[in-house]
């Protein structure tokens, strides 16, 4: 894995303690969505927009053909998640899907290429779907690709 630096755990207790277990067993526990063993999950290491500092937080788990997406859905909200801002700063992250620890370069997907991840995005998880209607803004999608 290509990032290194200062970890920051998330101010969540729930994140900080499903991405230590997670990175403890090799993503063999804390794989899924608490409570839901049908929705897996990766863990994302990003470097933070304005602290520079590590942050990790665990997302859907959206494959296909090696690339991966990151749904900056935040639930619905009006605004991006943090880490929607990380990784427009800094494009290069790591990702840890289970054992397997690579890096990659992230980056927003637009037009028919979003429409594709979307649609792979709400078939692993269909909460997707009321998200957006939750909210004004169109829920970027972010495809990472292998760089190592």
């Amino acid at each position: 894995m290509a990032l290194t630096g200062e970890y920051e755990p998330s101010p969540e207790q729930w994140v900080r303690d499903q991405v230590a277990t997670f990175e403890a067993t090799d993503g063999r526990e804390a794989n899924t969505l608490p409570g839901r063993d049908d929705w897996p999950i990766v863990v994302i290491t990003s470097v933070g927009a304005r602290s520079g500092k590590l942050r990790k937080n665990p997302v859907m788990r959206v494959e296909h053909d090696g690339a991966y997406a990151a749904v900056a859905s935040k639930g619905g909200a009006p605004e991006h998640p943090v880490w929607f801002h990380n990784f427009l700063a800094h494009p290069e992250v790591d990702l840890q899907d289970g054992a397997e620890k690579h890096t990659y370069r992230a980056r927003v997907v637009e037009g028919e290429e979003r429409a594709a991840w979307w649609d792979r995005a709400a078939a692993v998880y269909s909460p997707y779907l009321e998200y957006q209607k939750k909210t004004d803004r169109e829920i970027p999608v972010f495809v990472l690709e292998r760089l190592d």
